[in-house]
């Protein structure tokens, strides 16, 4: 039997994009063997992430818990409170929380801080040969994430490490090895944090932990599980999209020299550009939902009770929506990715990973007058959820 879609195949990590296009050219809506549809077009992903019968809350599945060490595991119950897996109410009550976090005003406040750390890390890799994802795409989000929340910077390389762990959770194609990790992980992450969080009770301080402890939805504050939980979850969410948005985008412009160009020449289409940076190559790939009630597409309905795996990358590339999509072209507009999920759980970070990118794209552009990849041979995480660079060689020069 022919296998149209297999997310453990080497060849989904390497590129994706042709076995995407098979699919929506051969079979759009495609009921896999792994027991999930598989859908590939713009307006199927689009309209599943908005359909009111559609649940986020994959834990209640017992093969996907078991997968991740059981109900009872530590990891299964720290989802069971992200906000990514809850739907209605509980939902939006996390997120009216979190969403403190995210204020326009917050988020400025970030710019000098990301600016300046941005200018400490590029300092660190001068000039030459360096690797781009360990020296700077890397440390840059979490160095972010620890800044927004409060956390002491000398913690970010321990909040890496765990949030490289964690992130594993909504992959498919994780290993047993895999499961053990990202459970030793939370466990450790999740001590942290409480300890972080007893420090903000008895000694508050103008930090979003000490936010988050006292802020209540109507009358009711947030339980320390719940904090804990989304306390890990924003790592996940904020280190793993904005490292591939980086690497991924700086990686389409090398390879697009004339896209680069008028980056260089006119700087300030920079920050409208990383959405056409994120379509072109999503740093997220795969979003799963389950269905609590059908969902009727254009051509079937899709039945309550089923798993559905969209494909934002291959909705990204989706030319019923996007006029030659296989090329980057900085200056297309009307472009609305599905990289941030879409509906109620559109992403609450998304313009802070956006702004980031933004800003280490117009500094490298600014400092150096040549960037080069020092080498072919990239290699590719192994995640296929979030699709990323394991390494970035290149050449700098000024």
């Amino acid at each position: 039997m022919t296998v149209l879609f297999d997310p453990r195949d080497p060849a989904v990590r390497a590129d994706p994009y042709p076995i995407y296009r098979r699919l929506r050219e051969t079979d759009p809506i495609h009921q896999s063997h792994f027991g999930y549809w598989v859908l590939s077009r713009y307006a199927d992903v689009d309209a599943v992430l908005r359909a009111p019968g559609v649940s986020s809350e994959f834990y209640r599945n017992t093969t996907w818990a078991n997968r991740r060490g059981g109900m009872d595991s530590p990891l299964v119950q720290s989802v069971r409170n992200w906000m990514l897996m809850l739907d209605g109410p509980a939902h939006r009550r996390i997120r009216g929380v979190i969403s403190k976090v995210f204020t326009r005003a917050a988020l400025e406040r970030l710019r000098p801080r990301i600016a300046a750390e941005t200018d400490r890390l590029l300092d660190a890799v001068g000039e030459g040969e360096t690797e781009l994802i360990d020296s700077l795409a890397l440390p840059l989000p979490v160095t972010v994430t620890c800044e927004l929340l409060g956390l002491p910077g000398s913690d970010r390389d321990r909040c890496r490490r765990w949030t490289e762990h964690i992130s594993r959770v909504i992959d498919p194609s994780i290993t047993f090895e895999d499961t053990a990790d990202m459970n030793k992980a939370e466990v450790e992450f999740r001590e942290y944090v409480a300890d972080q969080l007893a420090e903000r009770r008895s000694t508050p301080r103008e930090d979003i932990l000490s936010l988050l402890v006292h802020t209540e939805v109507d009358g009711v504050r947030l339980t320390d599980r719940e904090i804990i939980a989304n306390v890990l979850f924003l790592f996940v969410a904020g280190h793993e999209t904005t490292v591939n948005l980086i690497g991924n985008g700086l990686l389409a412009l090398l390879r697009h020299p004339d896209q680069l160009r008028i980056l260089r020449d006119t700087p300030e289409m920079i920050a409208d550009a990383i959405d056409e940076i994120t379509r072109y190559d999503a740093p997220v790939q795969i979003v799963s939902r389950l269905l609590t009630d059908e969902v009727a597409l254009a051509e079937t309905t899709l039945p309550a009770g089923a798993k559905v795996m969209l494909l934002v990358g291959a909705a990204s590339r989706d030319p019923a929506r996007y006029a030659d999509p296989e090329r980057l072209d900085v200056t297309r507009t009307g472009v609305r990715t599905l990289a941030f999920s879409g509906g109620p759980h559109y992403c609450l970070g998304a313009a802070l990973g956006k702004m980031e990118t933004a800003m280490v794209l117009a500094e490298l552009l600014r400092r150096y007058a040549t960037i080069e990849l020092a080498g072919d041979d990239l290699v590719w995480r192994p995640n296929v959820s979030f699709r990323g660079l394991r390494r970035l060689p290149l050449r700098l020069m000024r």
